[in-house]
């Protein structure tokens, strides 16, 4: 059965055709197959028949894969929309807007690149993809247009079976430059610039009207270039790249252990249509040139993200610092361990729920991992058995598709693979985990976390569960690109620097991502899961991915540096980022609490980061405040609640451990002013919480600054006095070295700290 069809018959009866088989996996297994009543994606992926193994989601261009044609994509600085009339180009950059809910850029389209011998496009298929281009067949064979374009990529490049080029406006764009018998022709579309490439021999007619043909002699290739001027020195430089197609970018990502830092290597691999010109021209996101090896030419795209910097040649390399990372909270000398001990014992009281939805239970295995340190260094061994069983139950539960030898049944706990869509879904499922494939990393990245808590201090369990566990990481990160099961780094964009949270990414305004802490918490539980297995490449690829999208979120959702937010943007944080806008807001609240509280939770001891610029932490804080006080809800069911100190009424927990990154002093009196019935966040505790405040108020703000020679650091700096603080993960004994000079020595599996004076 060919693809087309096959989508056609799953999105009529919604079946996946295949049969349900339990598939034994260490100690645990899944279904392959989805089960009787289980949701999936309602359709298969609409790709060419040529396409075999699994299609990647949650990407920027994912509708593509879901959709007949596609909604509008965001590979800045063009946008692109697959439509009945053909391949919809833009320049949303070119007018940026901005008010108290959103950033956005130009909607519409500027022009259409259409088929001579095609009237109405039915479909779309996807035919490939790499790193951070993808290619599409839009039409039937015979008579389609196949268009490649990506991240970064000022040009479209089109090739063509049957037919010739052509370009609609929707009304007469004026020619810059060019004629009737060029193969290049310079549009102005507005105050818009592009260039269009056509093979040598080319002659153009409708010249002055709303509609281009490029009769080509035979020769079925076409190019289409934003420009970012029309200077005469730029109208030459994009001609003379314009006929060196891109066919794929390559990124390569490292973590460099020695000096703290990862980088990504970029490389565009072209096919030379006519002409010598081999190498393309890439532009570069903020989070990428801030730190950059490129060839800049001078010119630059606006963009949502901000100013994209435009590099020639087929390569370049962006770099960024790994944040300071710690397994677990440590105790600091002034420590009360009888007040927290007495607050770890309260967080686990009752009954513990390990059974749940793929969310919410991973919220519960986020806050027991953890406890679980604290416990340990508290020496608490009710506490640690307590946490510890609870996440053996939960974990073991979930990677288990049998119980007493029988099929689990929906509602009980289980996995099962996709193999339309190459993915596993947990089930019970939430948020449109199942049929949308939304959140697989926000989800499973608490599983990662416990796994590897556990596997620090329980190397048998690790080594029956897990080859379930790594299922679990293929699925959101799989480093392979040949994994027959998995599509490479599914939820991690490389190019965009961060993550995209919707599996289909059905939207006008393309993909998004609302919690980017929850992204950070599933990278710093794979690298804690790489680490505490001894699997080095793993917590390398995941450092590599946790430093880069710390450095987009410091760029794109808090401006940390101050030069990318439109000044007619009033926020001080962009909540969640869209394809085509940053937005004010969430997906369930408008409570300033949340759209802020959304990026910092969970809390743990890899949300250092969050404290990297205390001078923006605390203008987060201050705006935050500052929103609340003018915040009146439209259904307030119940009487307003006289609130914790400074007015928080909503995951004040987590807003106070925010806050102690950059005044501790303030967030512990706030916190020790809480209500007797207080109760934190649905993942935080009251210990973590304690311990936190503590660890803030006694050593002082992260130190940016400085870096180590080993991943599991942090360093903080309080009246003129640094404290160097390293864990050993390693069953080695071990010295780390900072990049100030300190030296941390430290015995296999211990946490060791170093204070000396600040140096001038």
């Amino acid at each position: 059965m060919c693809k087309p069809l096959y989508a056609w018959f799953v999105l009529t009866f919604g079946l996946p055709l295949v049969a349900v088989e339990v598939v034994p996996v260490g100690a645990g297994s899944y279904l392959n197959g989805l089960p009787e009543g289980a949701k999936g994606p309602p359709v298969a992926p609409f790709v060419t028949e040529d396409v075999h193994g699994p299609v990647p989601t949650n990407t920027w261009w994912s509708s593509l894969a879901w959709e007949p044609l596609s909604d509008t994509m965001f590979p800045h600085p063009f946008s692109v929309k697959a439509t009945n009339t053909g391949w919809q180009l833009n320049y949303p950059g070119a007018h940026l807007a901005a008010n108290k809910d959103a950033i956005m850029g130009m909607g519409g389209n500027d022009l259409t690149l259409g088929n001579s011998a095609v009237n109405t496009f039915r479909q779309a298929l996807v035919s490939r993809w790499s790193d951070s281009t993808v290619t599409a067949r839009l039409g039937e064979p015979g008579q389609a247009i196949h268009l490649t374009f990506g991240h970064g990529l000022p040009y479209a490049f089109a090739t063509y079976e049957g037919g010739e080029p052509v370009v609609f406006f929707k009304s007469a764009p004026h020619i810059l430059e060019g004629s009737g018998n060029t193969p290049a022709l310079v549009v102005e579309v507005g105050d818009r610039v592009y260039g269009l490439y056509a093979p040598q021999g080319t002659n153009w007619l409708g010249l002055g009207t709303a509609k281009l043909i490029a009769q080509t002699n035979g020769k079925n290739y076409f190019s289409v270039a934003v420009l970012p001027d029309h200077q005469p020195a730029t109208l030459k430089l994009f001609q003379a790249h314009a006929y060196a197609h891109v066919t794929e970018v390559r990124a390569e990502g490292k973590y460099d252990r020695t000096h703290g830092l990862v980088s990504t290597t970029f490389t565009a691999k072209t096919e030379v249509k006519e002409g010598t010109e081999s190498e393309t021209l890439l532009a570069l996101y903020p989070h990428q040139w801030r730190m950059a090896q490129a060839n800049f030419t001078g010119h630059s795209y606006a963009s949502v993200r901000g100013p994209m910097k435009l590099s020639q040649g087929n390569t370049f390399t962006s770099a960024a610092t790994l944040p300071a990372l710690l397994p677990g909270l440590p105790l600091t000398p002034q420590t009360d361990r009888g007040k927290l001990t007495q607050l770890l014992t309260q967080d686990l009281l009752g009954k513990a729920t390990t059974h749940g939805d793929t969310y919410w239970l991973g919220k519960q295995l986020g806050k027991w991992s953890n406890l679980l340190p604290l416990a340990d260094a508290l020496k608490d061994d009710a506490a640690q058995q307590a946490c510890a069983q609870r996440l053996k139950e939960s974990l073991e539960n979930f990677l288990s598709a049998t119980r007493n030898g029988e099929t689990k049944k929906l509602g009980e706990g289980f996995v099962a693979y996709d193999p339309r869509w190459g993915t596993l879904i947990g089930y019970p499922a939430s948020f449109g985990s199942d049929d949308q494939l939304n959140d697989h990393h926000f989800h499973y990245g608490y599983f990662l976390r416990a796994a590897g808590e556990l596997a620090r201090r329980d190397p048998t369990w690790i080594k029956s569960w897990g080859p379930m566990v790594r299922l679990l990481a293929r699925d959101i990160a799989s480093a392979d690109r040949q994994d027959k099961l998995f599509p490479y780094l599914r939820c991690f964009d490389v190019y965009a620097g961060h993550s995209w949270a919707s599996g289909h990414a059905k939207f006008g305004d393309g993909n998004n991502q609302e919690s980017s802490s929850e992204s950070i918490n599933a990278w710093y539980g794979l690298m804690l899961l790489g680490e505490t297995t001894g699997d080095l490449a793993l917590r390398d690829q995941a450092a590599w991915m946790l430093g880069t999208e710390v450095s987009a979120i410091e760029d794109y959702w808090f401006n940390v540096h101050g030069d990318l937010f439109p000044k007619t943007y009033p926020a001080s944080v962009v909540t969640m980022i869209w394809g085509g806008k940053g937005a004010n807001a969430t997906w369930f609240s408008a409570d300033p609490q949340m759209t802020h509280g959304i990026n910092f939770l969970p809390v743990t001891a890899g949300s250092f980061y969050l404290g990297r610029w205390p001078e923006y932490a605390k203008q987060n804080h201050d705006a935050l405040v500052k929103e609340l006080t003018n915040f009146h809800p439209t259904h307030q069911k119940k009487p307003v609640v006289p609130p914790p100190a400074p007015g928080f009424t909503v995951w004040a927990d987590v807003l106070w451990m925010q806050q102690a990154t950059f005044d501790a002093p303030a967030a512990l009196k706030n916190w020790e002013a809480r209500p007797v019935e207080f109760k934190p966040e649905a993942g935080n505790s009251l210990a973590q919480t304690q311990a936190w405040l503590n660890l803030f108020n006694e050593y002082g703000p992260i130190q940016r600054s400085v870096t180590a020679d080993y991943p599991w650091t942090a360093v903080f700096a309080k009246n003129n006095q640094v404290t160097h603080i390293a864990w050993n993960l390693t069953a080695q004994p071990l010295e780390v070295k900072f990049s100030d000079g300190t030296v941390v020595s430290c015995n296999p599996g211990t946490i060791n700290q170093v204070t000396t004076p600040a140096k001038k």
